[in-house]
């Protein structure tokens, strides 16, 4: 959210985003609202435009198309993603067979398929593993989305390993330290809580897998809203405690409406369940950084 505010602030409206920024409703109106135009396909974007990449990621067509259109693109794509792509390209480039964990049709899938679309099978679950085929069985590697649940990640790893003992993982792991760090408070959320109320969009996958997460942790109802207006009030029906947590993107404001409603229905008293410091932060994408620096020298030689 904060990339596309900065490059409307240094460039001015329309900034062009193709696919939403992040999948969160909120975050897409709010921008809209400032000028920013979201697009399924960069050839909906006006020759010679600036165009901004999702942090979900895209293939390298999409960067190929926005040069035939002369478009000046900004690069969001998370760090972590990129990490994931960097990670398909050199496995492809030793002839790997890349087994790629995810969920058919998400942006994030498609967009590192199509960095390796020639070395890579998408896995889409456990049930999916007895379709797997590859070339040679010892040369076989897993990588994963980054917005899936941990659990489901690892059941599907441990099928394929089973069916492929020479299975190797990643260097690193591929799924977002806020997705897992969520999960992971819901998971401590759900020795309490009757109901968990997750704050998340229906198309945001990090934000569906902790429904999911909460009701295998036991908790008997969770579901998720976008904001409290979507909140029913018969889910309260004999609640003494309930579990609040949110999607990765979402922003602050709509987590405390949540609290307020909460609150003003018997629900006062808050307790943070906390089970990790994220200290992480990343920096604006790097075009956006090097017109913001090439500005800020520019008007310090002014002075």
């Amino acid at each position: 959210m904060i990339a596309v505010e900065k490059a409307l602030e240094q460039y001015g409206a329309p900034i062009y985003v193709r696919h939403e920024i992040v999948h969160n409703k909120y975050v897409v109106q709010t921008l809209e609202k400032k000028g920013a135009i979201f697009v399924d396909q960069v050839e909906e974007v006006p020759e010679g435009s600036i165009v901004m990449f999702s942090a979900h990621g895209v293939a390298p067509t999409v960067h190929a198309e926005a040069a035939e259109r002369k478009l000046a693109t900004i690069d969001a794509t998370c760090p972590l993603v990129t990490k994931v792509h960097k990670e398909a390209v050199r496995f492809a480039k030793e002839d790997f067979d890349i087994l790629l964990i995810g969920h058919e049709g998400h942006e994030e899938v498609i967009g590192t398929s199509g960095e390796a679309p020639d070395h890579i099978t998408l896995v889409d679950g456990p049930e999916d593993v007895a379709n797997v085929e590859v070339r040679d069985p010892d040369r076989v590697v897993w990588l994963s989305q980054t917005t899936l649940s941990v659990d489901e990640t690892m059941e599907t790893v441990d099928a394929l390993k089973t069916k492929f003992p020479g299975l190797i993982s990643p260097p690193s792991d591929d799924i977002c330290y806020a997705t897992q760090n969520r999960q992971t408070a819901v998971k401590k959320l759900a020795e309490d809580a009757e109901l968990v109320i997750v704050v998340g969009s229906k198309n945001s996958s990090n934000s569906i897998r902790m429904v999911e997460v909460a009701l295998e942790a036991g908790v008997p109802a969770s579901h998720l809203v976008d904001n409290a207006d979507e909140i029913d009030e018969a889910w309260l029906d004999g609640v003494t405690t309930v579990g609040l947590t949110s999607g990765a993107s979402v922003p602050d404001v709509l987590v405390d409406g949540v609290i307020e409603w909460l609150a003003e229905r018997g629900y006062a008293d808050v307790e943070t369940v906390k089970t990790a410091d994220e200290s992480i932060t990343f920096s604006l994408p790097k075009e956006l950084r090097r017109d913001l620096r090439a500005e800020a020298a520019e008007l310090s030689a002014k002075k």
